[in-house]
């Protein structure tokens, strides 16, 4: 036996989401509602039997690039867009004061 979704249970569920609705809007989200829970239901009288479940409609794989140990840029490169710089660091603001405790 389906239970049919009924104001009571979207007033409910409005509740416990802490949404405020107006009768109207109870009144077309309980249509709504069970109209998706139909679809669901028809849905689950399809055969599924020996379909195998996927993540994705086509057949998609990662390609990954080989994991190669590589030399870094070096700093002259690494710091050349920084907008301001500390001798070899990269200058950035103050966001912790001495107040903060961290």
């Amino acid at each position: 036996m389906e239970k049919k979704i009924d104001e009571a249970e979207v007033r409910k569920v409005a509740k416990l989401s802490r949404l405020e609705l107006s009768e109207a809007e109870v009144e077309e989200f309980t249509g709504q509602l069970r109209a998706i829970l139909d679809y669901v239901a028809k849905m689950n009288e399809l055969d599924t039997e020996g379909v195998e479940p996927l993540a994705h409609c086509l057949p998609v794989s990662n390609v990954f690039r080989a994991d190669c140990v590589k030399g870094s840029l070096g700093t002259e490169k690494t710091l050349a867009n920084a907008p301001e710089r500390d001798g070899e660091f990269f200058k950035v603001p103050k966001i912790l004061d001495d107040s903060s405790g961290a």
